[in-house]
């Protein structure tokens, strides 16, 4: 449906004339009547009637002036929508208890007058896809592939080195350690059922395991963290890596402790991507928080993958 005809439709409705409703849309008398008549060929009805005092609405221009009222407010809405700085931010993280959904928790304290859309994709590839075609404007990603580098209109910059710790059951030998080093885990058992093949987050765990000796099994299928932390307190010999900032919950009973690792500490690298000619104004009020924000990376005593994201 025509929806200048409409427009042209409700502006003679309201005025009761075709020649004030030519006035306000800045259009001819002539313009005006042939919209009218064309909305009338399409809807099959008559809108109109002509009177001395100008024109009228018909019992099924009356029924339709709502509608089209309707039709005109949603046909606003769906531009609004997509107009740059109008719409909401979408942003991709990986979970909501992770360190970068505290960042993002932070941003809309500092900017409630941003809208907000936080989407949760799967792995660095289909994040860079959804980037590319404009479903996202930006995602937090630890690390890029090795041997894949990011397509050259994604730029991405480093916000923040979150260190590992070393999550224990009360019976584990390591339990009552107020820190551990690296090498010394070498031995135990590291179960991260998260563990995907072909993601970056498993290519990271790969490469800390052959760096210093570890044993991760990525064995039985992933039923959450709940069910993790629960197996975690209830079997001595199993243990698993947590970000520092991960936010986790647990029963009292379980007893779980966090521990430090050093010597070094191994640190999850988390970057901010976003496509080179974004134009939604609020990236770059992200992106100057993040920068203000952000703790540093490559601080000494600690390890990331040399293939991960640089800057």
């Amino acid at each position: 449906m025509d929806l200048d005809a409409v427009r042209t439709f409700i502006a003679a409705a309201d005025a009761g004339r075709f020649q004030e409703a030519a006035a306000e849309l800045a259009v001819t008398q002539q313009a005006v009547s042939k919209r009218i008549a064309a909305l009338e060929r399409s809807l099959g009805v008559r809108l109109f009637t002509r009177t001395p005092r100008g024109a009228e609405l018909t019992i099924d221009g009356q029924a339709f002036l709502p509608h089209a009222r309707e039709l005109l407010r949603v046909a606003e809405r769906a531009v609004a929508s997509v107009h740059t700085g109008r719409r909401p931010l979408r942003v991709d993280m990986i979970t909501s208890r992770s360190a970068t959904s505290g960042l993002m928790r932070g941003f809309h304290r500092a900017h409630p007058e941003i809208d907000l859309d936080v989407v949760m994709l799967f792995d660095i590839e289909t994040a860079v896809a959804a980037i590319r075609s404009g479903a996202i404007d930006a995602s937090f990603r630890a690390v890029t592939m090795p041997g894949r580098p990011l397509p050259g209109d994604i730029e991405s910059v480093r916000v923040l080195d979150e260190p590992l710790q070393f999550l224990v059951g009360p019976a584990h030998a390591l339990a009552s350690a107020r820190s551990v080093t690296l090498t010394r885990l070498a031995g135990h058992r590291i179960w991260m059922p998260g563990l995907a093949p072909g993601t970056e987050w498993t290519a990271y765990y790969d490469d800390l395991a052959a760096e210093f000796g570890l044993t991760i099994e990525a064995t039985g299928p992933n039923f959450g963290s709940d069910a993790l932390l629960d197996t975690i307190a209830d079997t001595p010999a199993l243990a698993t890596f947590m970000g520092e900032q991960t936010r986790l919950v647990w029963p009292a009973g379980h007893g779980l402790r966090r521990i430090p690792v050093t010597d070094p500490t191994p640190v999850y690298p988390h970057s901010l991507l976003w496509r080179r000619d974004d134009p939604h104004p609020a990236l770059a009020v992200l992106r100057a928080h993040l920068a203000a924000t952000a703790a540093g990376h490559g601080a000494p005593g600690t390890w990331a993958p040399d293939w991960v994201i640089p800057r």
